[in-house]
């Protein structure tokens, strides 16, 4: 790989994941198991941090600032990464404080995460809140770094460019054409899309929108690969026809999922151990199910991004769920 700028990066996740054969309602599929790349850091936000937190280290910052739901896997991630190289986080959340948190939430007090919490249209303003709180506390002699909404930068998405690089040695191209994940606020999907042109492989990229209506999904995937071509001075054009939005399967919202979703992770669960959670690689297998699962071995693969700790928010409805006979 030929390209004039590549960013550098720390090592913080336990990379390269597995690929797993898995058989399901006797079909069989190919699912990348990147909810393997950590513990406290689990899923796929820390492969973005790699790269996102080599310069707040290097530099020596006091506090990173990020941002999204009370229930975000991004947000833990960011805090306990930043929290293993000596720097303190705060985190503005999108949604209420409560004395008996649960999940992410939970641990991100366990780490003692300074935190503020933003109604739904406060945190459309996240970024500039970010902003004005990161120039208050530097004209106080304090070294400040804003991570974006996922970890969705131009930067950000090189964690899933390089992946691209780890399935490639590990020859699952061979078998599969597609990749297919949940896109919340686009990143990961980017980083693929980009990767797969910069590693010269014929990929289709299928992005689950679990949080964004499907034109501005689409358009932040897209803008943030353009940024990062450009940026980065990459010997790449960017092919739109790569990307395709997988529609319709959170209209129950992002911070919510359906009885008909929950049955199937019940059954997914129950036959190969693996749990997936609510907010995206539930809704995700879904459309999986749905799209591929008619053909006997789909030549698509499921990358399980993570999000387990996100199960124990709604574990009430999980267990209601659970109670239904298979």
């Amino acid at each position: 790989m030929k390209t004039q700028l590549i960013p550098k990066r720390i090592s913080l996740a336990n990379i390269p994941t597995p690929i797993q054969k898995i058989s399901f309602e006797g079909k069989s599929f190919f699912i990348k198991r990147d909810d393997f790349t950590g513990m406290e850091t689990s899923g796929n936000k820390i492969r973005k941090l790699e790269y996102l937190l080599f310069q707040p280290r290097k530099e020596k910052a006091d506090v990173i600032f990020t941002c999204g739901g009370e229930q975000s896997n991004h947000a833990r991630a960011t805090a306990f990464a930043a929290a293993s190289l000596g720097m303190k986080s705060k985190l503005f959340l999108w949604g209420k404080n409560s004395s008996n948190a649960d999940g992410n939430l939970f641990l991100d007090k366990v780490l003692g995460c300074e935190l503020r919490f933003l109604s739904k249209n406060e945190f459309g303003n996240a970024t500039i809140i970010m902003a004005e709180e990161k120039l208050s506390l530097e004209k106080k002699g304090k070294k400040v770094f804003l991570i974006p909404e996922g970890g969705s930068s131009p930067l950000g998405i090189w964690g899933y460019i390089h992946a691209i690089e780890e399935m490639q040695k590990q020859n699952i191209f061979r078998r599969c054409n597609a990749i297919l994940t949940a896109s919340g606020s686009g990143g990961t999907s980017a980083g693929l899309l980009v990767g797969s042109l910069l590693f010269n492989q014929n990929l289709k990229i299928l992005a689950v929108n679990v949080l964004y209506p499907k034109d501005e999904i689409r358009n932040k995937i897209i803008t943030l690969a353009e940024q990062a071509i450009k940026d980065y001075r990459l010997p790449i054009k960017l092919d739109e026809k790569r990307l395709e939005i997988l529609d319709g399967y959170s209209q129950e919202g992002y911070k919510h999922i359906s009885n008909d979703k929950l049955l199937l992770i019940k059954k997914f669960a129950r036959h190969t151990g693996i749990v997936l959670d609510p907010a995206y690689t539930g809704k995700a297998f879904k459309a999986y199910y749905d799209n591929f699962l008619s053909v006997r071995t789909p030549k698509t693969l499921f990358i399980h991004t993570g999000g387990l700790y996100g199960v124990f928010s709604k574990r009430k409805k999980y267990l209601l769920s659970f109670e239904e006979k298979i």
